[in-house]
């Protein structure tokens, strides 16, 4: 798949979950980030890591909604894990997919 179009698809999911949990955004980008593989403002900017791409669906949706959350839940407090688990189950497994795939390029990365 070529990178514009695996882009378009995951802009595509963020819409999916932004709809699904209810959030507006207002500009959302995906770009080479360095210590982060997503961060997201007050104003409704979403930013996600361009790292992201090479990983497959259930990892997009474990940033994608971790990230949209914060929107509503600004720590990762009991209230973020149980909507956490609500929607995605054992997303911890996912976040040990997405730090140990690709151990040199999650070394030092956060999600937002």
């Amino acid at each position: 798949m070529r990178a514009d179009s695996k882009k378009a698809e995951f802009k595509h999911r963020v819409r999916h979950w932004a709809e699904k949990l209810d959030v507006k955004n207002i500009w959302l980008g995906v770009r080479p980030m360095r210590n982060k593989w997503a961060s997201c403002s007050t104003n409704g900017h979403l930013n996600f890591n361009a790292d992201l791409l090479s990983h497959d669906r259930p990892v997009w949706d474990y940033v994608i909604v971790h990230e949209l959350l914060h929107f509503s839940v600004p720590n990762h407090g009991k209230l973020w894990k149980s909507l956490m688990r609500a929607h995605l189950g054992d997303y911890e497994a996912m976040e040990r997919r997405l730090t140990a795939g690709n151990a040199s390029v999650a070394r030092g990365r956060e999600v937002g």
